[in-house]
């Protein structure tokens, strides 16, 4: 019988789901609102990994603009309703949850984005059923690569960091992970450059990867 105490933390943006298409085409429609030049996929994929108000600062930013709040409340109201368009789990991701479920682990998510929309998107792609919990960029006081963020997450699944791998596509998600005393793998498939890898304990280059990674570093 397998373990049933093991537990997986995965990052959302670029490492369940390829929100790229989506937040891309929000950017874009901000940007034409205010009557700015449009970004390339990959330019907006550089910006992601901070949470909404991050990316929304970085787009302006590169046209020359200042942080404004009423652009941030603009892009939040518009993405909110178009989180889920075209984004996509990424290819085999659902197939490797439920083998993870199958296998005895126990899962949750901790991302920088807003929680309401984190729910709004794993409910339309059908994946909210496999996670205990939800930790998003505004649930606690605190976000990635704070590793409070990781912890408190892991206290709302029931859980604890002695039990929890992390499995992420930023710099965020392995400097959260190695504060809180977590291993941490890095997702290859997403968004973040390899460089980011640095100080993790594995690398899966693509999903189907992963699950022989976690029983390695699956804590005893």
């Amino acid at each position: 019988m397998p373990p049933a105490r093991r537990f997986v933390l995965f990052d959302l943006d670029g490492t369940l789901v390829d929100t790229l298409p989506d937040l891309a085409a929000g950017v874009n429609r901000l940007m034409a609102g205010l009557g700015l030049a449009p970004f390339a996929r990959a330019e907006v994929a550089a910006m992601i990994g901070d949470g909404v108000a991050a990316l929304v600062r970085r787009a302006l930013a590169a046209r020359g603009l200042p942080m404004d709040a009423a652009a941030l409340a603009r892009f939040s109201d518009d993405y909110a309703a178009h989180v889920a368009v075209e984004s996509r789990a990424f290819p085999g991701i659902a197939a490797m949850l439920d083998g993870l479920a199958a296998g005895g682990w126990r899962m949750a998510v901790c991302t920088n984005k807003p929680e309401a929309m984190a729910r709004r998107l794993l409910d339309a792609l059908g994946l909210a059923r496999y996670f205990a919990a939800i930790g998003g960029g505004d649930s606690f006081p605190v976000r990635k690569p704070d590793p409070a963020h990781l912890r408190a997450t892991l206290i709302a699944a029931g859980a604890s960091a002695d039990q929890a791998v992390m499995v992420g596509d930023h710099a965020n998600d392995i400097e959260a992970a190695i504060a809180a005393g977590l291993p941490a793998i890095f997702a290859g498939w997403g968004y973040g450059p390899r460089s980011m890898a640095s100080g993790a304990a594995a690398l899966a280059d693509d999903v189907a990867a992963l699950p022989a990674i976690l029983e390695r570093l699956a804590p005893s």
